[in-house]
């Protein structure tokens, strides 16, 4: 997993980077899904930082035995939707949306505060790279199971 960039990759590229490995180190729970052949999707909720990159990397990739795919959607998604939901720094009322999702969608964001409001994964900028915070709790509430090998790349893990 990518742990920053060259200078000439852009933050947003490396965040879609990440976006993509996340889907590697995370177990769903079977019911996360609509169907047993349904995709695990990617979904982005207001502000869109990525653009094409996120479909241009996710483009004929397959994650725990399903392909991926990325939509962008302007409400809280019905159940089995998303299994990836990055909550853009436009929404509001951040803790009612993650309350609203139910089990089995991995919350990502680079909001400030976004472990604090219920969120799993935050992105961070240190020292000019793209670094990750987890919180375990917030995962563990989704219902979701994190690879260690995650875990150990986290700058910070939240109990």
């Amino acid at each position: 997993m990518p742990c920053g960039a060259p200078a000439d990759v852009k933050e947003s590229e490396v965040k879609a980077a990440f976006l993509l490995n996340f889907t590697r180190f995370v177990d769903w729970p079977p019911t996360a899904f609509e169907s047993a052949d349904s995709p695990l999707t990617i979904c982005i909720l207001g502000d869109d930082p990525f653009g094409a990159t996120l479909d241009q990397l996710v483009e004929g990739e397959v994650a725990n035995g399903r392909k991926l795919a990325v939509d962008r959607i302007r409400r809280i998604p019905p159940a089995g939707k998303c299994q990836v939901l990055f909550v853009g720094k436009s929404e509001k009322e951040v803790p009612a949306v993650i309350a609203d999702l139910g089990p089995g969608v991995l919350t990502v964001s680079d909001r400030d505060r976004f472990l604090n409001e219920g969120g799993v994964i935050a992105f961070v900028v240190e020292a000019g790279h793209v670094r990750f915070d987890i919180s375990q709790r917030s995962a563990k509430k989704a219902s979701l199971s994190l690879n260690a090998r995650l875990l150990r790349v986290a700058r910070y893990v939240q109990r």
